[in-house]
């Protein structure tokens, strides 16, 4: 981060109650940095602080695992410069597993030029409202977005432990275009404690779009709309990868619920026949 080329860059960490130093770290070896700390409140909480505590008028997001590329800031705000007409804007990224030695620069300056080659998940610019309702294409820690969205939109939903931030910008996408960078500028940190995260006991992906689809339907503000079908099918999409968490934690009763809700919403998946015999398998050999 401190790694910008943007002048006047203004940075607040947020300590959500951590307990392993971190905060006297950057107490103790980072003066130009605003310290704010609270009682552990979630990542939605944490960065609400942070949006409030912020002076800007530009708000950026990075997490603690993750790893912004040279020039970013650069890139977003010259493009959002340049275009008057929106006010919020994201980047592609790559993935770095921890266990790795952090990419050397000569890597990382490569990766200006793949124009997203390298990236995991295709993305979209503009009014992006119906393709956010298939997919969060928006990945947080590459966001640069102005704070007037928060005093129209709102802030990140702390009631909501998990989709908090698609929660957000599918509200965003009702009020400005959102611009994509195709070149990568941030690295997703992948290590054991995120890819083994606990499976949640509800599916807040379906709930998000849900709540989404009862407040402004399929249409996006300006034009252009989501298929219902292929709603349905992202949507039904979303309980057989539920139920498959389910299922590897031995949840059998949970993961037959989601398959029968993915089935009851799109027939023909196969995704969701494929997890349904899974679950019968699973269940006559829990008789044996």
């Amino acid at each position: 981060m401190l790694a910008q080329d943007w002048p006047d860059l203004e940075i607040v960490v947020v300590d959500d109650g951590s307990s392993d130093g971190s905060a006297d770290l950057v107490r103790d070896s980072f003066s130009e940095v605003t310290l704010v700390q609270q009682a552990n409140q979630g990542v939605a909480a944490a960065r609400n602080n942070g949006i409030t505590r912020a002076k800007g008028e530009w708000i950026a997001f990075l997490d603690a695992d993750d790893i912004w590329l040279p020039g970013k800031l650069k890139a977003q705000m010259d493009l959002l410069n340049a275009r008057p007409d929106a006010r919020m804007c994201y980047t592609a990224w790559d993935v770095w597993t921890s266990a790795d030695p952090l990419p050397a620069p000569e890597y990382l300056a490569a990766l200006q030029t793949q124009s997203g080659d390298l990236d995991r998940w295709s993305g979209a610019s503009g009014w992006i409202y119906p393709q956010l309702l298939l997919d969060c294409k928006v990945w947080t820690s590459t966001v640069l977005a102005h704070r007037s969205i928060f005093s129209e939109v709102g802030y990140f939903d702390s009631a909501l432990p998990r989709g908090e931030d698609y929660d957000l910008w599918l509200r965003a996408s009702r009020v400005t275009q959102i611009l994509r960078i195709a070149a990568p500028y941030a690295l997703y940190r992948m290590h054991p404690s995120n890819i083994t995260k606990s499976v949640p006991e509800e599916n807040y992906r379906s709930l998000v779009v849900g709540r989404a689809l009862a407040r402004w339907g399929y249409s996006s503000p300006k034009g252009g709309a989501a298929r219902k079908s292929e709603v349905d099918r992202a949507l039904a999409k979303s309980w057989t990868d539920f139920a498959g968490g389910h299922l590897g934690v031995g949840s059998i009763d949970r993961a037959r619920q989601a398959t029968l809700m993915a089935l009851r919403i799109d027939p023909l998946l196969l995704d969701g026949w494929k997890t349904l015999l899974k679950v019968v398998a699973k269940t006559l050999g829990g008789f044996r």
